[in-house]
């Protein structure tokens, strides 16, 4: 149901139950979490998220893949799109939202960029939307360039939860 795909270090998979304990550690670690809610995740949270990843692909034939390192194959982080029906001015409802997180502790390596390139060129293929979003804390620099090296641009800034958010979209290619 999760389509398999293949970067030069990373496989992009389905969830799995094995992937519960790293995933967990990573939603706890501070590092992780601050541009995130600012708090750590329990692991029933993690849980939740899991399973949405799966009903996801489910209910609306996509959803978020989990990143396996090839070289030792742990899990480090998610990437994919989702529409998790947001309360949100202006509104991102029905259109897929694209998000990625990776543990820490691998920041640097170009992981985020393979995965989100692999991601998106899945996206681009396969689904009918003329275009995809994604929300970025303001403070999240890294995030906000890989954003943009990929053809993501600042549309509207808007409160989500109190807490300021960037969001951006990105045409697919093909339907401007």
């Amino acid at each position: 149901m999760v389509p398999l795909l293949e970067t030069p270090d990373l496989l992009l998979r389905g969830p799995r139950p094995t992937d519960l304990p790293e995933g967990t550690a990573m939603h706890q670690d501070p590092d992780f979490y601050r541009f995130l809610g600012g708090k750590p995740h329990a692991e029933e949270d993690v849980w939740r998220r899991m399973l949405s990843h799966m009903g996801h692909w489910a209910m609306l034939g996509y959803g978020s893949w989990s990143i396996e390192e090839k070289a030792t194959g742990r899990f480090v982080g998610t990437v994919g799109f989702f529409d998790v029906q947001r309360d949100l001015t202006p509104s991102i409802k029905g259109t897929p939202e694209a998000g990625w997180v990776l543990a820490p502790r691998l920041h640097g390596r170009g992981y985020a960029s393979q995965a989100l390139q692999a991601a998106l060129a899945w996206a681009d293929e396969h689904l009918p939307a003329p275009r995809t979003t994604c929300i970025i804390d303001p403070g999240n620099d890294a995030s906000l360039r890989l954003a943009h090296k990929f053809g993501y641009q600042e549309y509207a800034r808007a409160l989500y939860h109190g807490e300021e958010i960037v969001l951006l979209e990105r045409a697919r290619p093909g339907t401007l």
